[in-house]
């Protein structure tokens, strides 16, 4: 069993910063992407940034410049650095993973349970 643990979230002004951080554990072989994804109520879920086991990112536009995701190989950590935050980004965000385990071969998607961020006007 593989579980997904976010925490960070928090209600934060306009401008301000906030850390999100998601622990994977469980019988883990290994892990591909992680990603950070966030929805918005009435809006469909949307991924915002993602980072391979080698370190490669990318970013959905609306987020490029501010916010930064980085990962602990080691520790199977996934980190969301979020700064100048808009109320746009309001949003319950979740983490994402691609984790091979050893009772099924391949890679499978696992989610975190969410955690919200509110960005005040």
């Amino acid at each position: 069993q593989v579980q997904l643990v976010e925490s960070g979230g928090g209600l934060v002004q306009a401008g301000g910063s906030l850390r999100l951080s998601c622990a994977a554990s469980g019988a883990i072989i290994s892990i591909n992407d992680m990603l950070w994804f966030r929805q918005a109520p009435g809006k469909e879920r949307e991924q915002v940034a993602s980072i391979s086991n080698s370190g490669v990112t990318h970013y959905v536009d609306s987020v490029q410049g501010r916010f930064d995701i980085s990962r602990d190989n080691g520790k199977n950590i996934v980190v969301l650095q979020m700064n100048n935050l808009k109320p746009g980004d309001t949003a319950v965000y979740y983490c994402n993973a691609a984790v091979r385990t050893p009772d099924k071969p391949g890679h499978w998607s696992y989610w975190g349970q969410g955690t919200q961020v509110t960005v005040s006007s």
